[in-house]
């Protein structure tokens, strides 16, 4: 391959069993004796923790059960010891749900004299993992009934529910998140799609990170990224990085490939294993090396495939107050912007900076709401777009296109040409505004999500592009719809994270939906109005007193940066 072309700690659970692996489900007796369930943190000695007790009664082994669930370990050896030997034929892989919060279980049949009890498990979910990994959230009630039964003296569960139940904690200790990067077909650079894989066994995760790569993206992007791995293509060989951190990967049935889609590929692979802690990968295709020069690859020799590196550190942040733009630099606040944006030129409402920091767009209130387009210092040109409201502006990574809402109801897609010159360009954005009036909207800096504030809730779709230009906004889905109610802004704080503010709530959320991290509200005035944020930048947030920061680290307290509930931060992109 030659060089890339630049214009294109968790805790796990395992199990040890006193006489030995399990050779199988029929190697389970009907009565298990207690067997140890070790629990390891790397580099630290292992701590046991308890299995299946001779004397639990059968609520405390139901709940022993789902302790173990989180153990995939050997198709759940560790959850089967819970079982009768006719109930080892649990369907475990029919599904694993999320539990949001410790189920309340209790008797719904108390045990009798013939050795029978019903316990109910009662609770809510957050969602499932799907069998490659991607979590899809569904927020709902459980209420479960298992049949339990004496044998040999001891409870075990006769009747198991279909597919595994793990609770939050216990699954965040037991899985591992990892991104599997595919490539963007329009700037050809890759993108992440978060999954979740089990983090033992520890040596596998390699394979199984390549395993998810060729089986391609997630339903929630399907459409948005391209997997450029011909589906034909697979592993030559077991993969085992070594203790160096180089992994040798041999693919064949790749198929002709030029130097350009030699490169992609290296990309994705290289990428999407760098979450498994492979620093190093020499790629080869049957045998022979994918890079013509025969390097090995790594995420630094590849930088320019990421999309992390487009938004630029130099570039500063712009708060809008009583019209005019300042400059954000790190965690104070700048001189006014140059210019008339920032003399007082325009009644602005917010303004944001391409990621290049080549041109800003701006909501401009004289004479109606209008979109402003230009470069730093200079007039602003009309873009074309006017309303009676207009969202905060949001830019595509390239700098080539400015998004807004229109009326909460219509999405605006401005084309900026090599001149600087906008125009209106196609958009179905249908799925997105079908939910409801749209509050807020930010196109993620890699340019393929895009997230909205819908009906005071959050909504994440994919951004689909083709070859001819048409734009799709799809794949739609409420986050959290249970948990964060009431909201009025949104804005990435990376490429698998958001942060949303409700004017009673400061909160960031995983772009799927499975972690949802509440932000203190210390020092703020109720209720809120507007959030910034951006991977490496403080957090700021819009109250009824004025413009707060909340530093990148998340220690401390709120800092108010400016007065006046008339204050808008944006952060490029």
């Amino acid at each position: 391959m030659s060089k890339p072309v630049r214009s294109l700690p968790a805790r796990v659970f395992v199990v040890l069993l006193a006489l030995g692996v399990l050779a199988g489900c029929a190697s389970v007796p009907d009565s298990s004796p207690v067997q140890p369930l070790q629990q390891i943190t790397p580099g630290e000695d292992a701590a046991t923790t308890p299995g299946p007790s001779q004397t639990s009664d059968p609520v405390e082994l139901v709940r022993g059960f789902i302790s173990a669930s989180a153990v995939s370990e050997n198709r759940h050896a560790a959850a089967r010891l819970f079982l009768t030997h006719k109930a080892q034929n649990w369907d475990d892989s029919a599904a694993l749900t999320v539990l949001g919060d410790k189920p309340n279980v209790s008797y719904s049949q108390n045990p009798d004299e013939t050795g029978h009890a019903v316990v109910r498990v009662q609770g809510s979910q957050i969602g499932r993992l799907n069998p490659d990994g991607s979590f899809v959230q569904d927020e709902s009630s459980i209420n479960l009934e298992m049949q339990v039964t004496k044998v040999d003296g001891q409870w075990r569960i006769a009747t198991p529910p279909v597919g595994a139940y793990v609770v939050l904690q216990a699954f965040r200790a037991n899985y591992k998140a990892v991104k599997i990067y595919f490539t963007d077909p329009i700037r050809h650079k890759v993108a992440p799609d978060l999954r979740y894989l089990a983090a033992e066994p520890a040596r596998s995760m390699a394979s199984r990170v390549m395993e998810k790569l060729l089986g391609g993206p997630s339903a929630a992007l399907a459409g948005a990224v391209i997997n450029v791995i011909p589906k034909t293509a697979r592993l030559r060989s077991n993969l085992v990085p070594g203790p160096d951190g180089l992994a040798s990967i041999d693919l064949t049935e790749l198929g002709d490939l030029d130097d350009d889609l030699r490169t992609a590929i290296a990309a994705q692979v290289v990428f999407s294993l760098a979450s498994a802690q492979v620093k190093r990968v020499h790629l080869t295709d049957d045998g022979a090396p994918l890079d013509v020069d025969g390097e090995d690859l790594t995420t630094n020799t590849l930088s320019d495939l990421s999309s992390e590196g487009d938004s630029r550190a130099d570039v500063p942040g712009l708060v809008v107050i009583n019209g005019r733009a300042r400059m954000m630099n790190g965690n104070d606040l700048g001189d006014p912007l140059a210019g008339p944006a920032g003399n007082g030129g325009y009644d602005l409402l917010g303004a944001t900076m391409s990621t290049d920091g080549q041109r800003m767009a701006a909501i401009n209130r004289r004479d109606g709401r209008q979109l402003l387009i230009g470069r730093e210092g200079a007039p602003l040109a009309p873009s074309g777009v006017r309303a009676s409201s207009l969202t905060r502006p949001t830019w595509t990574p390239t700098g080539g296109e400015v998004w807004t809402v229109r009326d909460a109801s219509n999405v605006a897609r401005v084309i900026v040409g090599q001149d600087g010159r906008p125009s209106i360009g196609p958009i179905d954005a249908s799925a997105l505004t079908n939910l409801g009036p749209i509050n807020d909207l930010r196109l993620s800096r890699d340019g393929v999500r895009v997230a909205a504030i819908v009906g005071g809730q959050l909504v994440v779709g994919a951004v689909s592009r083709s070859a001819a230009g048409v734009v799709t906004i799809r794949n739609v889905h409420v986050v959290r719809p249970i948990g964060l109610t009431d909201l009025v802004a949104v804005d990435w704080r990376s490429d698998d994270e958001l942060a949303v503010v409700g004017r009673h709530t400061v909160a960031r959320v995983s772009v799927d939906g499975l972690d949802l991290r509440p932000v203190q509200t210390n020092n703020l005035t109720l209720p809120l109005a507007a959030v910034a944020d951006s991977p490496g930048r403080p957090l700021l947030v819009t109250d009824l007193n004025g413009l707060w920061s909340f530093g990148p680290d998340e220690v401390g307290t709120w800092r108010q940066l400016a007065s006046g509930a008339a204050t808008v931060p944006g952060y490029p992109g």
